[in-house]
């Protein structure tokens, strides 16, 4: 009798050992293992592996990439204008005995340095780059915030500069700048539509000096233009050469 209550013991005793020495690590997951306060050489995972009660003691690190909200920054541009930034950036753990033995807490770590890099970069730059290249200004936060993460195990893939707030006064600054820039090329426009006019006057002019025959053809096609009009009046231009010699007669007799 004592034997076999032993053995139900010895049973009861291998049955909660394995019970709670059976771990399971998902597809996306790995278990950094400590035995005894020591680090195990190789991550454990995935799928089903065992540890030994009270000895070790695990920490499990999702591989999938993460999505880090950058909270929004009030930012200096180089030529002076106060802007309020946000940004989002993603980024994954590659090494991840790194990701927990290098650093504490490798999300809050992650998001100190993307704000810290967020001011400095932006701060480097003026409104109007912020504004037209937010290509290469993500490309810029995307090496930097990656090289300063790269020793704890985590890789940067992208960082997206989301929202850029200015103030209503510079908002109304770079309206009226705006205004200004389509009146000035209004302006041009009109400058040189006048400008090629003129030049094709100036051919006219040549063309009628060499063939007069042709101010005569002009003469009757401005006729026919003004009697397609509902208008009573015809004006008839006449050159100063056909009544000069009237003039100079009246002239004489006078």
């Amino acid at each position: 009798m004592a034997i076999l209550i032993a053995f139900i013991v010895l049973l009861f005793i291998v049955v909660l050992f394995l019970f709670s020495a059976r771990k399971v690590a998902r597809e996306y997951e790995r278990g950094i293992v400590f035995r005894l306060g020591r680090l195990l050489p190789e991550p454990k995972g995935p799928g089903l592996f065992l540890l030994i009660p009270v000895v070790d003691r695990m920490v499990k690190v999702d591989l999938r990439t993460i999505t880090l909200n950058i909270p929004p920054q009030e930012v200096i541009t180089k030529d002076n204008v106060p802007v309020r930034v946000n940004a989002v950036a993603y980024f994954r753990i590659v090494a991840p005995k790194d990701a927990i033995v290098q650093i504490e807490n490798f999300m809050v770590a992650t998001s100190q340095i993307a704000q810290t890099t967020l001011r400095s970069v932006l701060g480097q730059h003026q409104l109007d780059e912020l504004l037209s290249e937010r290509e290469k200004i993500n490309a810029i936060l995307q090496e930097i915030i990656d090289e300063q993460t790269a020793p704890w195990g985590i890789k940067v893939s992208i960082v997206e500069v989301k929202d850029v707030e200015i103030p209503q006064s510079m908002q109304r600054a770079m309206a009226r700048q705006a205004e200004a820039e389509r009146e000035r090329r209004a302006k041009i426009i009109n400058a040189e539509g006048e400008y090629q006019a003129a030049e094709r006057l100036k051919d006219a002019a040549v063309v009628i000096e060499e063939h007069p025959i042709a101010l005569q053809l002009r003469y009757l096609q401005t006729l026919l233009e003004l009697g397609a009009g509902n208008t009573s009046t015809i004006i008839f231009p006449a050159p100063i050469d056909l009544i000069r010699p009237f003039l100079d007669r009246a002239g004489k007799s006078g």
